[in-house]
């Protein structure tokens, strides 16, 4: 006879399911399946990863439409004006940009640095100083990533080794190390580059030459410089990350 103080809970498990096995037999198989193994690493998709990262293709194609506007009104207006309209631009285009559905702060960041640079051109009376943020950004950019490949520490597989948890050992493998010299040293000169051509026009004083090289020095190289470092973080994911592992995720 069953038990007085047996639950419905209690027979339930020892009810038969198919094959004989009882929901008891069932749960402990499950857990000693399960029992010290972890899920398998997801390998993170590099090029959505990177486009993110710069805001994606249609993100550094609007932060250059203020700055040409900004260029083009200057000749034929007054300073504040000019600052007036590329202002104006940033924040219809942020709305925009809300209105597809990006989030407020990817949209706001681009009107946030316009009104910045526009402040400081403004305080100093020059339009020159419009582009000073960029200028220095790019001399900052360019230090850091020296600074990473001479301490054989490239900055794009301490950035790539952290997407993936930090557990990879992608120093120790030398094909690995090579790739993200590659792209580190990619991304150097493009700041690099970005750098002495702005600072030559900025001391040239020429306010269209600074519009003309912030969106040939802008997407341009940097998608040329994304291409490299996809190829290093998908490098690195193939000979780091165990074929089982990507295999589970697909």
């Amino acid at each position: 006879m069953t038990s007085a103080r047996e639950t419905t809970a209690d027979r339930l498990d020892r009810a038969p399911l198919k094959d004989g096995l009882t929901m008891t037999d069932e749960k402990l198989a499950r857990d000693g399946s399960t029992a010290g193994t972890t899920a398998p690493e997801q390998p993170v998709d590099m090029k959505q990863e990177v486009l993110k990262q710069l805001g994606g293709t249609s993100g550094m194609i609007y932060s250059t439409l203020p700055v040409v506007l900004f260029a083009v009104a200057v000749p034929f207006t007054s300073l504040p004006v000019a600052i007036g309209v590329a202002i104006a631009i940033a924040g219809a285009l942020a709305v925009y940009r809300m209105w597809r559905g990006e989030k407020f702060m990817a949209a706001i960041g681009g009107v946030l640095g316009v009104a910045v640079a526009g402040g400081i051109s403004a305080w100093t009376g020059s339009a020159n100083d419009f582009f000073l943020i960029g200028i220095w950004a790019s001399l900052a950019g360019a230090v850091a990533t020296l600074i990473s490949l001479a301490v054989r520490r490239p900055l794009t597989g301490v950035i790539w080794n952290a997407v993936h948890g930090n557990t990879h050992p992608w120093r120790a493998d030398k094909s690995t190390l090579r790739a993200h010299d590659l792209a580190t040293f990619t991304v150097m000169a493009v700041f690099a580059g970005r750098f002495i051509v702005r600072q030559w026009l900025y001391v040239a004083d020429s306010t269209t030459g600074l519009a003309i090289a912030d969106t040939a020095t802008g997407f341009p190289l940097t998608a040329v410089a994304a291409v490299v470092v996809i190829w290093a973080f998908r490098r690195s994911t193939k000979r780091l990350i165990t074929p089982a592992d990507a295999e589970a995720t697909r």
